[in-house]
Parts: C-alpha cells; sequence; structure tokens
C-alpha cells in the first residue's frame, strides 16, 4: 500500500514554499495551499503572525506547528480522498496525490478513473481501486501523464495569463513518470 509521508515530501518539492504572485489566481499559497482556496485553514493565522518577522518568508520552513498543520492538511483533504492508502502502487498514488493539490481532487480522481476505465464520477471507491491496482503501472502513469498535459494544455488556452506556470506544469508532470 501506499505511503502518505513519501507522497507528500514528493509533492512539497513541487510546491515550494510561501508565493504571492499576483498572476496565481489562488493567491496567496504556502506549500501549495492557496488562501483563496482554503481562507478557513489555521495555518493562515500562523502565517500572518509570522510576516511580521525579519526573516519572513523563510522563517516558515523552521515552524514545526506550521509543519504539522500543512500535513494534517495535506492527509485530511486530499491524500484521504483520493484513498491513497489503498492505492498498490507508490508512483500510482504519488501521481494522484499530486495532481490532486494541483487541480483538485475531483479533477484528479476522475482523470484517474478516465485512465483506468472506471466510470467518470470524481470519488475513488472500490470500484475504481479494484481497476487502478489491476492496472500497469507503467501504463497508467504514463496515460495519466498525457491527460494531465492537455488538461494544461486547455487552461491554457481558456486562460492566457496562465501560460506562464504551462512549463512548470508539464515538468512537474513528466518528474512524476
Amino acid at each position: 500500500m501506499a505511503l502518505f509521508d513519501a507522497a507528500l515530501a514528493s509533492t512539497l518539492k513541487s510546491e515550494g514554499g510561501y508565493v504571492n504572485d499576483p498572476a496565481d489566481p489562488g493567491g496567496e499559497t504556502f506549500q501549495g495551499i492557496t488562501r483563496t482556496h482554503f481562507p478557513k485553514w489555521q495555518g493562515w493565522v500562523r502565517i500572518d503572525l509570522l510576516k511580521n518577522a525579519q526573516n519572513f518568508p523563510a522563517n516558515l520552513s523552521d515552524d514545526d506547528s506550521l509543519k504539522k498543520l500543512v500535513h494534517g492538511f495535506y492527509q485530511t483533504h486530499f491524500w484521504d480522498r483520493i484513498q491513497g492508502d489503498d492505492i498498490e502502487n507508490q508512483e500510482v498514488a504519488e501521481s494522484i496525490f499530486d495532481f490532486a493539490v494541483n487541480a483538485g481532487t475531483r479533477t484528479s480522481s476522475k482523470l484517474a478513473q478516465i485512465t483506468c476505465g472506471e466510470t467518470a464520477d470524481g470519488v475513488i471507491g472500490d470500484a475504481t481501486l479494484r481497476k487502478l491496482n489491476a492496472e500497469d503501472p507503467k501504463t497508467f502513469l504514463a496515460v495519466f501523464a498525457l491527460s494531465k498535459i492537455s488538461r494544461y494544455v486547455n487552461i491554457c488556452e481558456q486562460r492566457q495569463e496562465s501560460r506562464k506556470f504551462f512549463y512548470g506544469w508539464v515538468r512537474r508532470t513528466l518528474e512524476g513518470l
């Protein structure tokens, strides 16, 4: 069975630290957690307090309470929702999890379901898990990666400002293969 801590460590390498890019519709972001989409996340209170310190935002990476909040957030809002503990292959679980963090759990789950030939309802349940776990992992990862890249192309076609993120999204996708 896949391990959450390994998946989180891999995803956090891509998510980085603190960013507040005006071109990003997610707005202020810490380790991939966007203030726009998750304004009630408890970590924002801690971050706001740490903004007054001299070494902001570098001080965020050393804050143990913030690390625990990030860990719990990702486990509850993403890993558990994709049934990560029940996916047998670590790389498959990491790819679905990482894309869920980037695009949302429903979107990632739907693309995973389409990739393994399951009805795409956006919820990974027993039927999807059976198909996912029966798939050849290398084939699944390749087809899933193509689906992710296609989605990124569509985003960039509809929102020109997102083009600046395209190569990073593709790099992130290909690193998961």
